[in-house]
Parts: structure tokens; sequence; C-alpha cells
């Protein structure tokens, strides 16, 4: 039996909702056939007032172990260092990510905004916002660079807005069974089953991808590619978006919608400032940001090339 503690900071429930869609396992799944014990869940515990206190002062005691600690949401630190912006359970919560991170085997941070800050921690960042090991790409964020858990490793981020439900329940699976060994983490913490390809794997637009054959506006689902018009970065994005299917069917650019890069550090990207969502940025053409190993006069040399053969199918009504 694992015991399982989530607690949101800034947070607009996403995760908890992208969660209860799980599918492989359930979350139901998770407490019937793998042995988690779900301590509490703010959407779900039925603990209240003090009797939620007195349980978290257990499990930071030691009277109840923790053995797996997921946070959702950013650590705020607004005002002034002090938290109070975001007081739970009597206090700050970010004194609770503190102790709880101290006594918990493994830590999780679900979503983008635990990961690396998110939306929340985006300049001006009034909030003072921060991811529990990164801030963007910074290493340290609220709880240190050289945080690690008891078990020995530091936190383990599954980034997304929301994270896919499958990469949660499979995660904490592997965690409950005694299977944490195998997850393989590459540098911003992410495990590698589920961040080591291109959302542009699987993307049933890949062949106009190659071809350089492009919609320019939204509802274009009959196969042009979202990238070089509409801002998409599934060429630039870690994710199995395109592989491991949202609801087994679809997914964003499947949809007819650009990838948004919400599992990289760096999202939502410039700011979000105009002219850089749902727009592509070029220069003489090119693209300003190329995905990884690609140089912007390979680049235009190969969209001449490609665009000189683009086979009619793809681009006949």
């Amino acid at each position: 039996m694992a015991n399982v503690l989530w607690l949101q900071g800034g947070a607009c429930s996403g995760d908890t909702m992208s969660f209860l869609n799980a599918e492989e396992p359930t979350a139901c799944d998770l407490i019937s056939d793998f042995g988690i014990n779900l301590l509490w869940h703010p959407s779900l515990g039925l603990e209240m007032g003090e009797e939620l206190i007195r349980l978290l002062q257990d499990c930071i005691s030691g009277k109840i172990p923790v053995d797996i600690f997921v946070f959702e949401g950013t650590v705020i630190n607004a005002p002034n260092g002090t938290g109070e912006w975001n007081r739970f359970a009597g206090r700050p919560m970010k004194k609770w990510v503190e102790e709880l991170s101290q006594v918990a085997n493994f830590v999780v941070a679900v979503g983008a905004c635990a990961s690396y800050g998110g939306i929340p921690a985006m300049e001006p960042n009034p909030s003072q916002s921060q991811g529990l090991q990164f801030t963007k790409k910074k290493e340290g964020g609220f709880l240190g660079s050289d945080f690690v858990s008891k078990a020995g490793l530091p936190v383990i981020n599954i980034p997304g807005c929301p994270a896919h439900p499958d990469w949660i329940s499979q995660i904490l699976v592997a965690v409950a069974t005694g299977r944490a060994g195998d997850i393989a983490l590459d540098k911003y913490n992410r495990p590698k089953a589920f961040y080591s390809t291109y959302t542009q794997t699987g993307c049933t637009r890949n062949l106009d991808f190659s071809y350089r054959t492009s919609a320019t506006k939204f509802g274009q689902n009959k196969g042009e590619c979202l990238y070089y018009d509409l801002g998409c970065r599934g060429p630039m994005t870690h994710s199995s978006c395109n592989t491991i299917l949202w609801n087994k069917v679809s997914s964003k650019t499947r949809a007819g919608m650009p990838c948004i890069g919400c599992t990289e550090p760096a999202f939502p990207f410039h700011e979000l400032k105009e002219g850089t969502v749902f727009e592509t940025p070029t220069v003489m053409g090119v693209p300003k940001e190329l995905p990884p190993g690609v140089k912007p006069k390979e680049y235009a040399i190969m969209t001449m090339v490609a665009k000189s053969m683009t086979p009619p199918r793809s681009v006949d009504d």
C-alpha cells in the first residue's frame, strides 16, 4: 500500500480534471488494483478544518508515512516571500510544501505550473510563483536544485497544460509498485518514457510538414501543417501527445489545434506577446524558431525543394 498525498498551489485544477479522466489505468484502478491509498486530495478528500490539519501534521511528524507527495500548481511566494497570498489549512501553502517534501519518499510535480512555473510565473510574476525544482529553464525553483526526496530522486516532473492523464497514472503506478528505479529522467526531470520524442511524432500532418503544405487558418482539417503559419510547436516540443492519444482518439494537432509547447520549461513562450501566439514569427519567410538541428539556410533550401515536389493530393481540396 502506497500513501499518496495530493495538494494544490497556484492552480486552475486542470491537471486534476485530466487525472480523473485517466484510462490506463483509471484513477479508480489505482486504488482498487495497484494498492494506492489516497490520503487526501483537494477535490476528493473528506477531511476538512481541524481534521485536515491534524492529518497533514501527522504526515510531517511521520505518524502517517507519505510515499508519494503530488503537487499541482505553482508555489506562491507573494507578497515579499511570505506566501500569504496562498494560505491553506491555517498557514501559507509553501510551508506545507516545504515540510511535506522533506518527509515524502517521492515528490511528483503534476502539470506545467508545478514543474516549471507555467503561466503564473510569466513576467512580471506578481504572485512570485515558482515550480518545485525549476522556474522556467532555471534550476532551483522552490525546493532548490540540490533537493532529493527520501528515496534519493529529484522532483519527478510531469509537465503539460494539463498533463496527459495516463502520464500521471502510469508514473504513480510505477512508484507505488516499486518500479521507480525504471523511471529515467531527462535534464528537466521529465520521465523519458513520455518526453523523449517530439509531439510531431505520430502527427497525422507529418506528410504536409515534409512538403511544406501549410494551413493558414483554423478549421483547415484536411491535413495541412499547422507549423508554418499558425505557430505550432510540435517539431520542437517533447511529448507523446500523438502516440499516447488523449481519450485514445485525439490530440491537439489531430483536432486542428497547433501544439502550444506546454510540456517545455519555457512555456508559455515569449510571455504571450502579440504576434507570438498562433502565429509563426519569421525572418524573410523562414521561421525564427526551427526544429532542432535545422539551420536557417538549410531550411530555406529544403522548403523550395519540398514545395516543388509536393504531390497534388496534398494540396487538392
